[in-house]
């Protein structure tokens, strides 16, 4: 067994669906799970049933899990004859010296890098402490989260000295046509001034993106040549198809081209996902209204889902199903945000916002307003709203709308100066 230093996580299981039905709580950075092979053998039928679970969770999609019965005797009965894997998870009961006995006889099995995690019943730091020094990779007290058991294998095989991955944020529209894409695109550049880090938009709407056209860019390569070329992709190629929109916004431009198809399989876009999130902090990704195997599977795996709506029938409809879906895909994340676009458009018959959200048990994180002239004039101008009018209440809730994707909390807004005041109302009065 090999000795690595781990991490007790705290987490509560979420009772049912997401992990939070009725709020955006910040989730832990836990990382993907590499592909490794993962036995765990278990004496009770509920943490089996959790370890199950987790290993159904999007973050271990691609590690190899068997769940057995049996506990440790069990364990050193079947290593007695096999291989061991990767990682062996083992459940304990609450006879200490039974415990170390046993694990020094499961030891003499283990292969030279087998990592060990034990879920004991002792909460105690002095077994903690003599487990690790034996060479047990981490120690959990039972009961056990399924955030837990993801948790302690990422940290097991992530390295702590590289930097955290990079947050991915997958934009969504429930109809076409709703503004998901302008929303991205501006989001995508809020993010980029707010906290001078590095961001990267990918716009995935291959046939018909509109990137180029509202960041004024015209590169010749983008996602396709991404996409096309696996085998070349690393941070050194992306860097040279990436169009420099502003000092910390970089452009994966979609070709928009009908020239020809853009059939992909489920995991096409998966290569270039990973290579983003190793060198920057936020991957935004402009998703078309689209649904095929490669769009539920980018929406699957995005550390946040922001889902664009307008406040009629179809739109509900449409999100309440999108909702329904990824609850089943993502049963340990966070809901997805809800965005509701164009409201209050003259003439039209609306759901009312806070009718939209109790429909679909989500709040709304932002509702804004249909303005044509400012955002059609935002679009021919090559231009984002908040460089158009910085001041205008719709460049405050995309803001907000960043802040909240972005995981670090919400804006921290100032308390405004004597002379600014006084500059607005001379505004208005001219």
């Amino acid at each position: 067994m090999s000795n690595a230093s781990g991490q007790n996580w705290a987490m509560q299981e979420p009772e049912d669906g997401f992990a939070s039905e009725a709020s955006h709580k910040p989730v832990p950075d836990i990382r993907p799970v590499p592909r490794i092979s993962m036995q765990a053998f278990c004496m009770d039928a509920e943490t089996a049933r959790i370890i199950e679970a987790a290993g159904e969770d999007r973050r271990m999609t691609k590690a190899h899990l068997k769940v057995h019965m049996g506990g440790i005797q069990a364990a050193i009965e079947h290593f007695s004859q096999a291989p061991t894997p990767n990682l062996i998870v083992i459940e304990c009961g609450a006879n200490q010296q039974s415990l170390v006995a046993d694990l020094d006889r499961l030891a003499e099995y283990c292969d030279a890098g087998t990592k060990v995690i034990v879920i004991g019943r002792i909460n105690d730091v002095a077994l903690y402490r003599d487990l690790i020094q034996r060479g047990v990779s981490e120690y959990l007290v039972a009961p056990v989260t399924i955030l837990q058991i993801i948790g302690a294998v990422g940290a097991l095989y992530s390295d702590p000295q590289s930097e955290p991955l990079g947050r991915t944020m997958a934009f969504f529209g429930v109809k076409g046509g709703c503004g998901s894409s302008t929303l991205s695109h501006n989001v995508a550049w809020s993010l980029a001034r707010a906290f001078g880090s590095e961001v990267v938009l990918a716009d995935l709407d291959l046939p018909f993106g509109t990137a180029g056209l509202d960041y004024n860019q015209d590169p010749l390569q983008g996602v396709y040549e991404a996409v096309s070329a696996p085998e070349r992709l690393d941070e050194t190629f992306l860097d040279r198809i990436l169009s420099r929109c502003t000092d910390h916004l970089s452009l994966l431009a979609a070709p928009a081209s009908l020239e020809r198809g853009y059939d992909y399989s489920e995991t096409s876009f998966d290569p270039l996902v990973d290579v983003m999130r190793q060198g920057t902090p936020a991957i935004v990704l402009d998703l078309p209204h689209a649904w095929n195997n490669w769009v539920r599977h980018l929406l699957q795996i995005s550390d946040d889902v922001v889902m664009v709506a307008e406040p009629d029938l179809a739109n509900l409809r449409n999100a309440k199903n999108l909702v329904d879906t990824l609850r089943q895909m993502r049963p340990n994340d966070q809901p997805p945000h809800l965005v509701l676009n164009r409201v209050g458009m003259p003439k039209r018959p609306e759901i009312k916002p806070e009718e939209f959200a109790k429909a679909l048990n989500l709040p709304v994180l932002a509702a804004i307003p249909f303005d044509p002239h400012l955002f059609g004039t935002a679009a021919n101008n090559g231009q984002m709203i908040g460089e158009l009018d910085s001041r205008h209440a719709v460049n405050d809730l995309i803001s907000q709308v960043a802040h909240s994707v972005s995981g670090r909390g919400e804006i921290k807004r100032g308390r405004r100066s004597p002379v600014a005041a006084l500059m607005d109302l001379l505004r208005k009065g001219k």
